[in-house]
């Protein structure tokens, strides 16, 4: 029997490429189940007083996500794609029902820490085959849609778990939305979607596994100055949005906002976040990648200085905009980058080590924002974060040359 010879590109994967879309939907449903209630929870019913406590299930998160991350993409080029999507969604099932049970905070780092495996791997999984998909031509496309469907379920469950908790209280309402993402997340990727791991090979012109994954990991690291770069930069971008998952709540909070408008914001920032990517992965297409990071990272520096200095609802909803809008340039631009220069042999490895470290930034963003604002309170950890994403901006100004072919022509 002959095999099927696989075929690149957006439009001839088109159905394969929006089943994707809508299971990475479902994954960033799952991180929005949490982005309002639990930094509340933390405060109001496990009474903890210190900000370094209290971001401990985002440090827990953000550490277990970085190392699955990697370990994702080495996986999906040993065993393939599917199976390693698969297993994530296994492991996100009990997530929920832990948030709701919780008698301890103990038993919450227990679920981000398998919130933090389910991540790593059906994200960087749904990552991976759309690039396996769609080819060298779209990839700024690609990830601009992935992104965008991932965070604007972020946005909508943000939003959906806020109104739930002011009207039914944290618990249990707002995780059974988490309960239904996780199950329907888990029967698409086993009954629907294809393994798209001979896509990559097709591509490459060859099945041998090119580089040693420490050599993959080194590059794309240290060595090679767009990957490093791009790797920074996703840390960086991160740690900001570590910062403001687990403390903007808490700060709005302290200005007497309710849980239903603290929810309008933490919607807001994942909402244009999300919406905006669908223009500025195509962008980046067209115009390139490394000034509209560089520019990305500028405005999201400018953005958390409004957040410092603001004090009102308008103001913090005109600093969140445009802290999506920043997070919106970067975020399928940096995986855009890794795409172009990764070579398709030990791309998912590549892609796996990115998002490593830029998924390191919640750990350390969790870290440094607690510490600062218990020492000197919240705006001042805001303040640190802005100056640090600023200098982050500067570094792939000085250092990433332009990945993309076309820009280069």
């Amino acid at each position: 029997m002959t095999t099927a010879v696989p075929r690149l590109g957006l439009r001839v994967n088109l159905a394969q490429f929006v089943l994707l879309v809508a299971v990475n939907a479902l994954v960033g449903g799952m991180l929005g189940q949490e982005r309002i209630v639990l930094p509340l929870l933390a405060e109001q019913t496990f009474h903890l007083d210190a900000y370094t406590s209290a971001l401990t299930f985002i440090l827990a998160f953000g550490a277990v996500k970085a190392a699955t991350n990697f370990f994702a993409g080495t996986w999906s080029d040993r065993f393939g794609r599917k199976p390693v999507l698969v297993a994530g969604w296994l492991i996100g099932l009990p997530v929920p029902l832990l948030l709701i049970l919780a008698p301890n905070w103990g038993w919450v780092i227990a679920a981000n820490v398998l919130l933090g495996i389910n991540q790593g791997l059906t994200w960087s999984t749904t990552v991976i085959m759309k690039i396996d998909l769609v080819g060298p031509a779209r990839r700024g496309l690609a990830m601009g849609l992935n992104e965008a469907s991932g965070y604007l379920a972020v946005a909508g469950t943000a939003m959906a778990t806020g109104y739930l908790a002011g009207a039914h209280g944290l618990r249990p309402a707002p995780f059974l939305l988490g309960a239904a993402y996780a199950a329907l997340g888990l029967g698409l990727s086993v009954f629907a979607v294809k393994e798209t791991r001979g896509h990559a090979h097709h591509e490459a012109g060859t099945a041998d596994g090119g580089l040693s994954t420490g050599r993959v990991f080194t590059l794309t690291s240290f060595k090679e100055p767009a990957l490093s770069s791009a790797s920074q930069a996703g840390l960086v971008n991160n740690l900001n949005d570590g910062l403001a998952w687990g403390l903007f709540p808490i700060l709005f909070a302290g200005h007497g906002l309710s849980v239903a408008r603290i929810g309008l914001l933490g919607a807001l920032y994942p909402a244009v976040w999300g919406l905006a990517q669908l223009v500025t992965g195509t962008l980046s297409d067209r115009v390139g990648r490394k000034w509209l990071i560089t520019t990305g990272m500028l405005v999201q520096a400018i953005a958390l200085a409004l957040v410092a200095l603001g004090t009102s609802l308008t103001a913090w909803a005109i600093a969140v905009t445009l802290l999506g809008l920043g997070t919106a340039m970067v975020y399928p631009t940096l995986l855009a980058a890794i795409g172009d220069v990764a070579h398709p042999t030990w791309r998912a490895r590549s892609v796996g080590v990115y998002r490593l470290w830029r998924d390191g930034g919640f750990a350390v963003g969790a870290l440094l924002a607690g510490v600062v604002a218990d020492l000197w309170g919240i705006p001042a950890a805001v303040w640190t974060v802005a100056a640090l994403t600023a200098v982050s901006g500067l570094v792939v100004a000085a250092r990433m040359y332009e990945t993309h072919p076309r820009s280069n022509r």
